[in-house]
């Protein structure tokens, strides 16, 4: 049995700083946190867990490093116990109007007509819970609305960490690739694949963008990531999109957003519509 090493950092909840620990946690907490105001509504706690071992420890130290005015607290326990406190931590929520994201537990529960995306939640980024993520299915369920998005077509989707969004655009239908760089969350992504039955939709793998074929393109790409290799990435990223497909960046702050979007109006795409939620934002071309 695993075991786990928990990360507590409380944040006064005063100015930006809650917002600024949270863009930190997004470039070196690729498998998510959990973020619940503290009792007395004076602070914000992100936890952190981790396997137990150096990059574990480098994490922590890195916390303390780089926010020396900030409380941090760590605790390690067994993973059976992190299982059992994320039962309590994890309820289903409707996104978009056509999904509910699940844990497997409640995989019985009537999700009335939506459809029902279950996800264990691991060590992989991703439970619907983060806005993030949240706002990319509600691209999605827009642009299915519209008919941009149908049975048959082709999907990418960059940086798949627990597979949701591969499996959101799965249950519409379509088939597809999901990858990332972490072989962790390729793992965590496969077991979600089969709990949700479309493991025969969406293949997976270990890599970037530079893992794609330079000729391959999809009807819609989708990447969650962060906005700097979004900017980075935009000339190849865009090449992958098919005409006339749709195009969903995610991960990007809101002041992020016009520089990312600027980088892909670079590439011959036009504005893109813009969805926000706290100070995340979304980017989707249709």
């Amino acid at each position: 049995m695993r075991t786990l090493l928990r990360v507590d950092i409380t944040v006064p909840d005063t100015g930006d700083l809650a917002e600024r620990v949270e863009a930190w946690l997004a470039e070196r907490a690729a498998q998510g946190w959990e973020e619940t105001p503290t009792d007395d509504g004076a602070a914000v706690r992100f936890r952190v867990h981790l396997e137990d071992g150096p990059p574990a420890r480098d994490f922590a130290a890195a916390v303390g490093e780089d926010w020396p005015d900030i409380p941090v607290a760590l605790d390690t326990l067994e993973e059976e116990d992190w299982g059992a406190a994320w039962k309590e931590f994890f309820t289903p929520i409707a996104v978009g109007g056509i999904y509910e994201i699940l844990p497997p537990w409640l995989a019985d529960t009537d999700t009335e007509g939506r459809a029902p995306i279950l996800i264990e939640p691991k060590m992989a980024f991703g439970t619907g819970h983060h806005p993030t993520t949240a706002l990319c299915l509600e691209a999605f369920a827009a642009c299915a609305a519209t008919g941009r998005l149908v049975a048959g077509k082709r999907f990418l989707d960059l940086g798949t960490g627990s597979g949701i969004l591969g499996i959101g655009l799965a249950k519409l239908g379509l088939t597809g690739v999901g990858l990332d760089i972490d072989p962790q969350a390729v793992w965590c992504a496969a077991e979600n694949l089969r709990l949700n039955a479309v493991d025969e939709a969406m293949s997976l793998a270990v890599g970037g963008v530079g893992a794609v074929s330079p000729e391959a393109v999809f009807d819609i790409v989708a990447a969650n990531i962060l906005a700097a290799p979004l900017i980075a990435m935009a000339p190849r990223l865009a090449g992958h999109v098919a005409a006339g497909g749709v195009l969903v960046l995610s991960g990007i702050l809101v002041e992020q957003a016009p520089a990312v979007a600027a980088a892909y109006r670079a590439t011959g795409l036009p504005e893109p519509e813009t969805r926000t939620s706290g100070e995340w934002a979304v980017l989707a071309w249709q």
